[in-house]
């Protein structure tokens, strides 16, 4: 399968794998041909790229981190949560929601059943779904990164189902903005930035008295959006102030929304958010976190093309986990941009003087 950019699909493409609705449920099963009524739909929900089949890289399969019954019941219920809270007449203060707790819990309690089966996977672009509200990918995204670096460090399941909590409802104060702010497709103005973020006060209120959520949990939406240097929000707390977990989230928050398709932006490739993470280091990131980040991130994620400083053009067929910036590299094209009769791999990693210059995208030979 190759990762294609959506403004590179063309109709008669076939998908490599699956589209999910925003409950979580397959909206297009793998092996479908696209049309460009299609392709137009997929685009307008934001989704940036697709796993398109070529018979050239049949052999690379990129496997999701969750099963999708994990999937639809944890989009379920951020879905059917958030959507309430969000309908409820009393902007500023909390609401009743008894079984809220309850229910993601058991959620988190699935995703990291899931990603216990492989500690030593990597964070890597798998999800590929469309939804009515960013707020509810963006929040199971969260979760999932958090959470996979949290079992990297060897926290322990208590402390796991702390940081995953935490993850996942980190943005729910977001419930609680008026949508013409949360959804607005431009910048905001300063007025509208400082009611934004209230979310993380808001969050706080929402999920500091709820029954099955620890404490430290509603800390993390308090805090996800301090920063190092004292420059973050809502308190201006820094450095070893702001809660570990906090601070997991709050690097994995900006990554994702750096990764996916906002009103206001295209969606940036992994390389290109973690270079933005890294200007941010002891400033905004903690080193040390940053430094672990990218060591679990396939910032060249599988079925990706990329372009060598030898001019040859290739795909990248697996990640090298003690070295993720060094993938192993199937090479399509020659240096002059001619097919290869032979493809032929590149392990970077043993290759030092090869650099990756580009990120993009070759013809798709399409399946008979």
């Amino acid at each position: 399968m190759r990762l294609v950019p959506m403004d590179l699909c063309r109709p008669g493409m076939r998908l490599a794998k699956k589209v999910f609705n925003e409950e979580g449920f397959v909206l297009l099963a793998d092996h479908v041909e696209l049309s460009q009524g299609m392709i137009q739909r997929l685009g307008k929900y934001g989704i940036p790229h697709l796993y398109i089949e070529d018979p050239r890289t049949d052999d690379v399969v990129v496997r999701d981190p969750i099963r999708e019954e994990t999937r639809r019941l944890a989009m379920g219920t951020i879905r059917s949560h958030f959507k309430r809270i969000m309908m409820d007449s009393t902007p500023r203060r909390t609401v009743n929601q008894p079984f809220m707790g309850k229910a993601f819990k058991e959620a988190l309690t699935m995703i990291i059943e899931d990603l216990s089966r492989n500690p030593s996977a990597m964070i890597m672009l798998t999800d590929m779904s469309v939804t009515d509200h960013y707020l509810y990918q963006h929040s199971l995204n969260v979760c999932i990164y958090a959470t996979m670096l949290g079992l990297s460090n060897g926290y322990s399941q208590n402390d796991l189902a702390v940081l995953g909590l935490g993850a996942l409802l980190h943005d729910i104060g977001k419930t609680k903005i008026p949508l013409d702010i949360l959804q607005k497709p431009g910048k905001l103005l300063e007025s509208e930035f400082e009611e934004m973020k209230q979310h993380a006060e808001f969050g706080y209120r929402l999920l500091k008295d709820e029954p099955n959520i620890p404490l430290l949990s509603a800390h993390c939406a308090l805090q996800h959006h301090e920063r190092m240097d004292g420059s973050g929000y809502p308190r201006g707390i820094r450095g070893e102030e702001i809660h570990d977990f906090a601070k997991w989230i709050g690097l994995v928050d900006s990554y994702d929304a750096m990764t996916s398709n906002r009103a206001y932006r295209a969606a940036m490739l992994p390389h290109q958010a973690m270079e933005v993470l890294y200007t941010g280091v002891d400033s905004l990131y903690e080193k040390s976190k940053v430094e672990h980040f990218r060591d679990k991130v396939a910032i060249y994620p599988l079925g990706a093309t990329i372009t060598l400083n030898s001019g040859e053009t290739g795909v990248v067929v697996d990640v090298n986990s003690q070295s993720p910036q060094r993938p192993v590299v199937r090479i399509l094209e020659d240096a002059d941009g001619q097919p290869l009769h032979d493809p032929y791999e590149i392990d970077m990693s043993k290759h030092l003087t090869l650099v990756v210059i580009g990120v993009g995208d070759v013809n798709v030979v399409q399946p008979i």
